[in-house]
Formats: structure tokens, sequence, C-alpha cells
């Protein structure tokens, strides 16, 4: 009977406290105001950067990922973009196109980047561009010049791909122009890298304008990249005795070239794109052999402008060298992306194609920027002259 008593006492007490609970308990959905919004999202800015940390043009790759870390660490320190900090998430494609495609698909399917920079070459460039277009996430290539980065053979435009550089036809012209108006020449030869998308696209536009300024092409040439032994060729470029030699080639070969062709005597000007800028080509060239060298390029750290001269100095501080154009480039491309991020108002990826698509204005380190309708940077030029390996500038190109 006693225990009969407990089990109705305890039985009364459950019923009692699940009425007071229930009075007392709200429902879920009752928690917060009906008209309230989620919370925007505190995490960090997870962006892309698939570069070439390896392999052939190793030096270019590096340069423009610490100075796109530069100013992530700037923006960063400054409170960083629409109340969030940003994350740069590596990837090496090792200076290959097929590795370029890899990195990219990596940072898109893995580690859910918002947009994707770089790469740095155009073969590179135009292998990682169709993963970007089919995951609808934005890149911008900081420095591939070729026009098919951002336009399809129809010459539709690629929606989701941009980039801060000046493009081939413009750069090609250039030299072509220097050539013919600067250094009076009547006559050049082309030697073309004809494994790189970046060195055929600047010479077909290079051998049109010069030869529409009254010149003559009296050689045409080409090397793979990878190549080390160039003097046959380069002794068939001498025997056609041009006044000078243009080569729309990277670094690591060209350095060899020039060196190579001035211990058969060649004497005659070499001019080239930006592919020329690293410190690296003096050491595999020689510095003494750089002379009678010029090279268009889309910056110079002797610019005395504000933005230039910050940069240059935050750049040398943190890194201790001097930054080259492919730096003061990733750098833009950095501002570039972070100033459609707040102009968006999100990360989402339709509304940040849209705001980069509209970049207008924007004042950067290799010049104020517009894009036009094909996703290309109005911008000017500069012209390099190497004297004993050292770039001075020689003189500015406006479009």
């Amino acid at each position: 009977m006693k225990k009969l008593r407990i089990l109705g006492f305890l039985a009364i007490l459950v019923f009692a406290v699940t009425i007071f609970a229930g009075c007392g308990s709200k429902p879920a959905t009752d928690s917060k105001p009906a008209d309230s919004k989620p919370a925007e999202s505190k995490e960090p800015i997870k962006v892309g950067a698939n570069f070439e940390l390896t392999g052939g043009i190793a030096t270019f790759g590096n340069s423009a990922v610490n100075a796109i870390q530069l100013a992530f660490d700037e923006i960063n320190a400054a409170g960083g973009v629409n109340g969030r900090q940003l994350e740069l998430v590596k990837a090496d494609n090792k200076s290959e196109a097929a590795e370029s495609t890899n990195s990219i698909t990596k940072l898109l399917t893995q580690d859910k980047v918002v947009a994707v920079l770089g790469p740095i070459s155009s073969s590179n460039a135009l292998a990682a561009a169709p993963v970007a277009q089919a995951k609808k996430i934005p890149m911008i290539t900081p420095t591939a010049t070729n026009p098919k980065v951002t336009v399809e053979e129809d010459n539709k435009v690629k929606e989701f791909v941009f980039r801060t550089c000046f493009i081939d036809p413009f750069q090609g012209k250039v030299a072509a122009e220097f050539a013919a108006k600067s250094l009076k020449a009547k006559t050049a030869a082309i030697y073309i890298d004809s494994s790189s998308d970046y060195s055929k696209g600047l010479a077909e536009v290079f051998k049109k304008t010069f030869e529409a300024a009254g010149g003559k092409i009296v050689s045409e040439e080409a090397f793979l990249a990878k190549d080390t032994d160039f003097k046959a060729t380069l002794t068939k470029i001498k025997n056609a005795n041009p006044e000078v030699i243009y080569v729309p080639g990277y670094y690591e070969e060209v350095g060899k070239i020039i060196r190579q062709g001035r211990e058969l005597g060649i004497k005659q000007a070499f001019l080239g794109g930006d592919g020329f800028d690293s410190p690296k080509l003096a050491e595999i060239a020689g510095k003494a052999n750089l002379n009678n060298a010029f090279f268009t390029n889309h910056y110079t750290p002797k610019d005395s402008a504000p933005v230039v001269q910050n940069f240059v100095t935050q750049y040398k501080t943190k890194f201790g060298s001097e930054p080259d154009a492919l730096a003061a480039l990733g750098y833009d491309a950095a501002k570039m992306l972070v100033d459609g991020i707040k102009r968006a108002g999100s990360t989402d990826a339709a509304a940040l194609t849209k705001a980069l698509a509209e970049t207008k204005n924007l004042e950067l380190v290799t010049g104020n920027i517009s894009l036009d309708a094909q996703h290309n940077p109005v911008k000017s030029a500069v012209i390099i002259e190497l004297k004993d390996g050292e770039q001075t500038f020689k003189e500015r190109v406006n479009p």
C-alpha cells in the first residue's frame, strides 16, 4: 500500500512539472521577431590563388602571391571587407596548363573559395578559365595577356573571367611602334616560343604592326619552353642581319637566348614583353649582355605617383626586394576583387561577377582601371630599357 502511495505521488509530480514547463516555454519560432534577418557570416572570405609557385616561371607566381598577401594583410588590418577578414588559399599549378586546371578545380570544389586570382601565364589561364565558367565563380588573372583568356573563339565574352593587365595586341603594337619610331629600325627578326600562347600572340601583333609601319620581317624562328641551346637558330638570325630581334618569351629562355646571342657576336637590340621582368633575367643572361635590350611593361617602380611609391615601400619592407610588374599586377588584382566585393555587398557569385564587370575609374598601382566590354582594362604601358642589368624608364605609351 505504501508503495502504491509513493508511485501515485510521483505520477502527480511529473504531471505538474509537465504542465508548468508547457506554460513557461515558447515555440522556437517565437524566439525572435518575425521580420528579423539571418546574421551576416563572420567567417573569413576565402579567396583562391592558382599560381605558378614552382616550375619555369615560379618567380612570377611568387611575386604575384606575395603582393596579393600584402594587399590582404593591409585590408584585414583595416577591418577587412564588409566586416569579414580575407583568407588566401594557395594552389601551385607548377607552371603547367594541366596542373592549372587541377588547381582551380580543387580551389572551387574542395576549398569552396568565392573567387580565384591567377594564373600568371596565358596558357595556364586558358586552361583554368573553362572551370571558372562551368562553376560560375569569378576568376581574375593579373597577368595573362592573350585576348582569348576573356573571350571565346566566337568572340563571346567569358562572363566569369577578368584581368588586370593590358592584352597582347596593345603590348605587341607598343613594341613594334617603339622599334620603328624610337629605334628607327627597318628590319626585324622574330623568335618565338611556339609552345606559348603568350609568345605567339605578341609575335602576331608585332609583325602586323611593324610591317604596317613600313618595316620588314627578315627572319622568323621558333623554340620550345625548357630548350637550353639556341645557337644554331641564333646563327640563322644573325645571318639575316635584322636591326632588332623581337623575343616575346619568358625570362628563363630569354636570358639564355640573349647570352648566347651576345656570345655569337649579335650586337643588335633585343626586344620583348613583360615576360622579361624578373631579377633572374640578369642572372641568366649576364648583366652586360642586357645592354641594348628593351621590353614593354605594365608599370615601373620608378614612377613617382604616391600610390606606386607606397606600394613599392610596403613590398620592399615586407619582402626585402623591389616589386616587379607581376607583383604590382597581383596587388591590383586583389584590390579589384575587394572593390567588387564591397560594391556587390556580398560574396554571392552572381552579384560579385556583375560588380567586377562594372569596374570603373579604379585607381591602382599599374594605372587607373576601367574594364571594357571584354573584361580588359584600358590603361597605359611603359618601355623599360636594361642598362647593365638594371631597369630604367624609357618612355610611356598611352592607349
